[in-house]
C-alpha cells in the first residue's frame, strides 16, 4: 500500500507517521511519500519519520521528493496538509481582519476567505493530478478550510473526502470522562466544518451527554471557553469554533491584545525543525502536542483503512449533504457521521437540525457557496458578495473594507488580483 502525503513537509508530519507505525495493522503502508517544495523542511521531516519507522519496527518504507507527480504516481490514497503562503500567509490572515474590527482567524471569516482563494485552485490541480496518474486513488483532505476544500473536489468530480480532528477530540476526551473506551462512543456530531454541535454522546446506546453535562460542565466550558450557561442551557456540547459566533466581539478585543496563533506556530516550528535535526530523536516529541492537529494521525488511518478495505463502519467526515439537512443543497458539503467503505461515504440517518443550529449552517453554507465561486473564478466582486453573505461580516462597509485588505495581501498568490 503506497500513501502519500502533500504538505508532508510539515512539523506535524511526524504525528501522522507515528500513528502510521502504532496502527500499522490497521492500515499495512509499504511505502510513505513525503511531498513538499521545501526541501529543506523534508529532509528533516523525512530523517525523523525513517527513525520513527525503524524505532517501532515498521518495515514500511519512507520516501521524500519535492516532485509531486513523482510523489502521486502510484498511490492508493493521498492526503492533503499542504498551506500555501505558509505561516507568513497565515500570520497576515489573522491580522488584517482585526483591523476592520473582524475576527482574526485563519478558517473563520476573512482570513478563512483569503486561506481558500490561495489553496481551492493548487488543491485542484493536484487532485486533477492524482486522477490522471491514479484515477482509483483517494484524496483525504486535511487542508483548511476544510468544507470549502472538499466541496471543491467532490464539485469537480474527484474521489474525495474531507477530515477533521474536532470529533475525534471530543470522543477521546468524552471517552476519558466516562472511562470508556474512545470506540464505545458514538457521537451526534452535525452541522459543517468548524461550525458543529455535539448533540449526543452515545455508549452503548444510552446517551450520556446529560451526564457529562452534569457533571463536568465547567471543565468542558473552560476548554470552549464559551459560558457553562450556554451549555446547560443548549444541551449541546458546541466546538470551540462556534465561540468566534456566539462571542465575536469579545474575540476580537482578546485577540488585539495578545500575539496572533501564527506568531505561536511559527515560534513552535523553529523549535520543532531544530529537535528534528538531531539524528538521536526516534520519536515525536512532547512538545508537538501543543502544535494543534490532535488525534489526526487516528483519524487519517481510520478513514484511509476504510475507504481502503471497505469496512463499511461509521466515522465523522466530511461529505456530500444528499439529503441529510433538507434545507441545504444536495451537494453541500457536511460534516456528520457517514458508513465509509470503497464506494465513498454515506451520511448516516440523523434527527432534523434544530432552527437554532439550521439558520447558522444555512447561513454559513451560502457563504462557502460563494466563496468557492470565487476561488475558482476569481474577481472583486465575487469576494466581496462572499463577505457580505458571511455573518460575521454583513455589512456593506465592512465587505468593502475586507475586500479591498484581502487582495491587497494575497496578490502574489492570486493572478486574477493583481
Amino acid at each position: 500500500m503506497k500513501l502519500t502525503v502533500v504538505g508532508g513537509g510539515s512539523t506535524y508530519t511526524p504525528e501522522l507517521v507515528d500513528g502510521f507505525a502504532r496502527l500499522r495493522d490497521t492500515l499495512p503502508v509499504t511505502e510513505l511519500v513525503l511531498v513538499d517544495p521545501a526541501k529543506d523542511r523534508l529532509e528533516l521531516v523525512g530523517g525523523l519519520a525513517e527513525r520513527i519507522f525503524a524505532k517501532q519496527g515498521h518495515p514500511g518504507r519512507v520516501v521524500t521528493t519535492t516532485d509531486i507527480d513523482a510523489g502521486i504516481d502510484g498511490a492508493d490514497a493521498v492526503l492533503l496538509q499542504l498551506r500555501v503562503g505558509g505561516q507568513a500567509a497565515r500570520q497576515e490572515d489573522e491580522t488584517w481582519p482585526l483591523e476592520c474590527g473582524c475576527v482574526g482567524q485563519e478558517t473563520t471569516g476573512a482570513g478563512g476567505l483569503a486561506k481558500a482563494l490561495r489553496t481551492v485552485p493548487v488543491v485542484l490541480d493536484i487532485a486533477e493530478r492524482v486522477r490522471r496518474t491514479n484515477p482509483d486513488a483517494w484524496i483525504i483532505d486535511f487542508t483548511n478550510p476544510v468544507g470549502i476544500v472538499t466541496r471543491a473536489l467532490l464539485s469537480h468530480g474527484y474521489k474525495a473526502v474531507g477530515l477533521c480532528n474536532v470529533a475525534i477530540g471530543f470522543q477521546r476526551r468524552f471517552a476519558k470522562l466516562l472511562g470508556v473506551t474512545p470506540d464505545q462512543v458514538q457521537l451526534d456530531h452535525v452541522g459543517l466544518n468548524h461550525l458543529t454541535w455535539e448533540r449526543a454522546v452515545r455508549v452503548d446506546g444510552e446517551d450520556m451527554l446529560p451526564k457529562l453535562l452534569e457533571g463536568h460542565v465547567g471543565e468542558l466550558a473552560a476548554d470552549l471557553k464559551l459560558p457553562p450557561e450556554l451549555l446547560l442551557q443548549l444541551g449541546v456540547v458546541p466546538s470551540y469554533y462556534l465561540r468566534y459566533f456566539y462571542q465575536h466581539d469579545d474575540v476580537v478585543q482578546e485577540l488585539l491584545t495578545k500575539p496572533s496563533r501564527a506568531a505561536e506556530v511559527a515560534a513552535l516550528e523553529t523549535q520543532l525543525l531544530e529537535m528534528y535535526a538531531d539524528p538521536q530523536l526516534d520519536e515525536k516529541p512532547a512538545l508537538l502536542e501543543q502544535r494543534g492537529g490532535a488525534y489526526y494521525s487516528e483519524a487519517a488511518v481510520d478513514l484511509a483503512s476504510s475507504l481502503l478495505n471497505d469496512t463499511g463502519d461509521v466515522q465523522v467526515v466530511n461529505t456530500l449533504n444528499d439529503g441529510t439537512f433538507p434545507f441545504l443543497a444536495d451537494d453541500a458539503v457536511i460534516e456528520v457521521p457517514a458508513t465509509v467503505g470503497a464506494d465513498g461515504t454515506m451520511p448516516v440517518a440523523l434527527a432534523p437540525l434544530e432552527p437554532l443550529y439550521a439558520g447558522l449552517v444555512a447561513h454559513v453554507t451560502a457563504y462557502e457557496d460563494l466563496a468557492l465561486q470565487a476561488a475558482i473564478k476569481g474577481g472583486r466582486e465575487r469576494v466581496f458578495e462572499a463577505l457580505l453573505a458571511h455573518p460575521l461580516v454583513g455589512q456593506i462597509s465592512l465587505a468593502d473594507q475586507l475586500t479591498d485588505k484581502l487582495l491587497a495581501h494575497n496578490k502574489q498568490h492570486l493572478p486574477w488580483a493583481r
